[in-house]
């Protein structure tokens, strides 16, 4: 059984290592995250400190982006797209990783707390019963302050949270 973890489509474009998981993992993407992909590829404001690593990263959006709009993979997202909160057929990145893709809809539930892709993580985490992995330690504080029903991981304790994830399904 795979873990699932709800994410954003950026972070699997800046942390590599979500894509060599060490057991099967679903990442449950929100269909407006993978949108945000074309406009951090645009955008001239740098996504990470230096420039290398914001070279590398924006290089990684761009493949990101053109598997995703490979014939099958953009037919798989077309799908998801029919009705809110529908889901797309798995996108497969090689033998351990799987996508996705919901048509998460912001109901304004967490007010000014969340902007609207957060609040449409969180929704998604709660519809799907699967935590959120992030890197933004602010919308972590914010998810907490808004009292949402979501367990939430830090990028950085991934390895654990594929271990813990294992417990967290099975209830």
């Amino acid at each position: 059984m795979s873990r699932r973890f709800v994410i954003e489509a950026v972070m699997v474009a800046i942390y590599g290592e979500l894509l060599v998981p060490s057991a099967p993992v679903e990442y449950i993407v929100p269909y407006t995250t993978v949108m945000e992909l074309y406009e951090f590829q645009k955008s001239p404001e740098p996504l990470m400190n230096d420039p290398l690593d914001d070279s590398h990263v924006k290089r990684k959006i761009g493949e990101l982006i053109a598997y995703l709009e490979e014939p099958l993979n953009r037919k798989k997202l077309e799908r998801a797209l029919t009705v809110p909160w529908s889901k797309s057929p798995a996108i497969l990145f090689g033998d351990h990783v799987s996508w996705t893709v919901v048509n998460a809809v912001d109901n304004e539930q967490y007010g000014e707390l969340l902007d609207p892709i957060e609040t449409e993580i969180v929704l998604a985490a709660q519809r799907e019963n699967a935590p959120i992995l992030t890197d933004q330690l602010e919308l972590i504080r914010r998810i907490l302050e808004a009292e949402a029903p979501v367990q939430i991981y830090d990028i950085g304790d991934f390895e654990f949270a594929m271990e813990d994830n294992i417990f967290f399904n099975q209830n």
